[in-house]
C-alpha cells in the first residue's frame, strides 16, 4: 500500500536536501505530537549519512511510547537534478511493528520555472497484514506531515554569513 504526497515548498532545493537529512528538522517536523529520542546514549547523529543506520524510540508528545524504529539511510541521485532520501528501515516495536516493508522516499528537485523553491515528491510504501488497517492512520499522519514540510520549509534556507561581515574568525 502506497501513501503519495507531491507539493512545491518555499525553499531551494540544497536546503531541503540538508533537512532530510537532519534529524534535528525530523524531530522540529514530527513536534510536538510525536517524539524522536534516540535509543543510544551518544544521541543521533548530527545528519543522517549514506547507510547510517539509527534505532529511535517514538514518543506521542514525549509522553506516551509508541515504539521503536530504525532509521536506514540511503542517497539516491537520478536524472540531472533529482536527489532521492530513503528511509528503509524498520518499526521494530509498538503499533506500526505489525508492519512487514516500511519503505520511505523523498525525492527532492528544483520546482519547474523556479529553482528558488523546490519540488517535493514523498512516498511511504507498507506492507503486511496490518497494512489496511494503519493505512488510513499513517494517510492522515502523512498530510499532517505534508502542512508541516509547507510551513517549516522557508526556514531551512539560511545564508552563511560572508566573510569581513564583521563576524569574528
Amino acid at each position: 500500500m502506497r501513501i503519495l504526497l507531491k507539493f512545491v515548498i518555499d525553499c531551494d532545493a540544497d536546503a531541503a536536501w540538508r533537512a532530510v537529512h537532519s534529524p534535528r528538522a525530523v524531530a522540529e517536523l514530527y513536534g510536538p505530537l510525536l517524539a524522536l529520542a534516540p535509543v543510544e546514549p551518544d544521541g543521533l547523529p548530527t545528519t543522517w549519512g549514506q547507510g547510517d543506520e539509527v534505532a529511535v524510540n517514538l514518543s506521542l508528545a514525549g509522553i506516551v511510547p509508541m515504539g521503536r524504529q530504525i532509521i536506514h539511510a540511503t542517497d539516491r541521485f537520478v536524472e540531472p537534478d533529482v536527489r532521492i532520501f530513503r528511509d528503509s528501515g524498520i518499526p521494530l516495536t509498538g503499533a506500526l511493528a505489525a508492519l512487514d516493508v516500511w519503505d520511505h522516499q523523498m525525492a527532492i528537485a528544483p520546482a519547474p520555472g523556479d529553482p528558488t523553491k523546490t519540488l517535493w515528491r514523498d512516498r511511504l510504501v507498507i506492507g503486511g497484514r496490518a497494512a489496511p488497517v494503519l493505512w488510513p492512520v499513517l494517510w492522515s499522519m502523512w498530510q499532517w506531515r505534508g502542512a508541516r514540510i509547507r510551513a517549516m520549509a522557508p526556514t531551512w534556507a539560511f545564508d552563511p554569513p560572508a566573510a569581513g561581515d564583521g563576524e569574528p574568525a
